[in-house]
């Protein structure tokens, strides 16, 4: 092992696809409040800040809607009971954290999905997982730098040896604002030309890659 002896993860996008699970609940809200539907790529492109965000930029003018609130109480009913209908592990995911944690590296997984969610789609399907945060109270979500912080205090590990995985602007923020290196992801919700637009510098084409990455980073 070289200087790296902790990876962090984010979820969505990065260790699940989710996204066909986000848009059926998306879509059914959005139909029963008589609003026009969204298209998966429209979704694609409002993940990455929360359920909430994802809701007020699919409700037409979002949070001023007069039935945004009920709109976003049936999508999170909706989500609660079909979060796992098509929801996936990348190809080649559950096998990278297999070997990750055989390497002896430390692992976590930090998201801005709901944290009840984050601790039952860990334990489905992340067992090599160490340690899992998702949305609470009393954390400010990524970008912020707190769950990452908290996951780093309850692995015993420190940031000088600590690399950040994901796969959205998002998660270059908070790489940056936790003082963390980011390895960016190309099979997730962005595309290549969108990261180093936001100041990607670190690729990874498919999970493999990420092994040879942080065994030779520094």
């Amino acid at each position: 092992m070289g200087k790296i002896d902790t990876i962090i993860f984010d979820l969505d996008g990065t260790l699940l696809d989710t996204l066909e699970d986000l848009t059926n609940s998306v879509n059914y809200a959005l139909e029963r409040c008589q609003m026009p539907v969204r298209t998966i790529s429209e979704v694609k492109g409002f993940v990455g800040n929360g359920i909430r965000v994802l809701m007020v930029n699919a409700v037409p003018d979002g949070e001023k809607n007069p039935r945004f609130e009920e709109a976003f109480s049936i999508f999170k009913e909706h989500y609660a009971v079909h979060c796992n209908d098509k929801t996936r592990a990348y190809d080649g995911v559950c096998a990278l954290l297999e070997t990750l944690k055989e390497k002896g590296y430390a692992l976590a997984i930090v998201s801005n999905k709901v944290d009840s969610a984050v601790q039952e789609l860990k334990e489905k399907y992340f067992s090599a997982v160490g340690v899992a945060i998702g949305d609470r109270e009393g954390i400010r979500r990524k970008p912020e730098a707190d769950s990452v912080l908290l996951a780093l205090k309850e692995l015993g590990s420190s940031r000088e040896r600590a690399v950040y995985v994901g796969d959205s602007d998002v998660d270059l923020m908070t790489a940056a604002n936790s003082g963390l290196p980011c390895i960016s992801v190309l099979w997730g919700f962005r595309d290549r030309e969108f990261l180093l637009a936001h100041g990607a510098k670190v690729f990874a084409e498919n999970p493999s890659d990420i092994i040879n990455i942080v065994d030779n980073f520094g």
